[in-house]
């Protein structure tokens, strides 16, 4: 496929590395041009503009941090709506509000043109390895459209309906589950460390037995070794999920308690100068609460 690709961040890179080993044709955008190099190294073109990238593409990708990010790049004389050419899909990989996807896919509809909404689950390391789960929802035929796009950036495909922002929405609900276990492994290994078991024991124990899944494993292992410190996944960007899947709920009025606590941990974090932290340093806030020294 000719693919264009906007938003080269931690998981862009990996994205595009990952198009590029499948054999598609990749252009790239992004605000900073320095964060092309490697995927210039390895065969990818530039485009000077999102609308300039979008220009002979069957799809355009894009991975930004946050709903304003995605207007920037989308709308406007220089957005990648007008040089996206009828019949061509967006496809939006960005973690940002149902509502704006819904709206997006309103104006591309309008104008002939497709968006499909395909948020993934996972870290960098697993957009570097092309191990990501795909999310994907929106026509029947524009997810078959980009459908050898996202296998190739990913280990498996759900599909689950043809509105694009239900997939945004099941997105923020993951990120929202993530963030509960975040939450109940710092507390749970507070406890085990006041009481004298290792953190990374506990974890151990978790890990191997009843809670040997992805989620717990990867977290168990940042929080027990203070691994929050480098972020994969930066804090206010948790912090905006969090938001969103609450505007979200309650716009369909569904409470959700446990995300209302998780919310004053991330403003919490960020008093306490964690903003440029990985999301799981809320994980912290439990081991202060427990008189714990660091």
């Amino acid at each position: 496929m000719k693919i264009g690709l906007i938003g080269l961040g931690n998981m862009g890179v990996g994205i595009g590395g990952s198009l590029l080993r499948g054999g598609h044709s990749l252009t790239v955008y992004n605000r900073s041009k320095d964060k092309a190099d490697a995927l210039l190294a390895q065969g990818a073109r530039w485009a000077d503009t999102p609308r300039e990238l979008a220009q002979g593409q069957d799809a355009v990708l894009t991975m930004v941090a946050d709903d304003a990010a995605l207007l920037a790049v989308t709308r406007g004389d220089n957005g990648l709506l007008a040089g996206l050419a009828a019949g061509a899909v967006h496809v939006s990989l960005s973690t940002v509000s149902p509502a704006l996807v819904e709206q997006l896919a309103q104006e591309h509809a309008a104008q002939g043109k497709a968006l499909v909404a395909s948020p993934v689950f996972g870290r960098p390391d697993a957009a570097a390895a092309a191990k990501l789960f795909v999310v994907a929802s929106g026509k029947p035929e524009h997810i078959t459209a980009v459908r050898p796009a996202l296998e190739c950036i990913g280990q498996k495909l759900f599909e689950i309906g043809d509105q694009p922002q239900q997939a945004a929405l099941v997105k923020l609900i993951g990120n929202f589950l993530i963030s509960c276990v975040i939450e109940g492994l710092g507390e749970g290994t507070a406890l085990a460390e006041k009481a004298g078991v290792a953190p990374e024991k506990l974890i151990e124990v978790l890990t191997g037995s009843i809670f040997a899944a992805p989620v717990y494993q990867v977290y168990g292992a940042l929080i027990a070794n203070a691994g929050y410190l480098n972020p994969g996944f930066a804090l206010p960007l948790g912090q905006k999920d969090n938001r969103l899947v609450l505007q979200a709920a309650e716009g369909l009025n569904v409470p959700l308690p446990f995300a209302s606590i998780v919310r004053d941990r991330f403003v919490r974090a960020n008093a306490q100068g964690l903003a440029g932290a990985d999301w799981s340093a809320i994980a912290s806030l439990s081991r202060q609460d427990a008189g714990l020294s660091d």
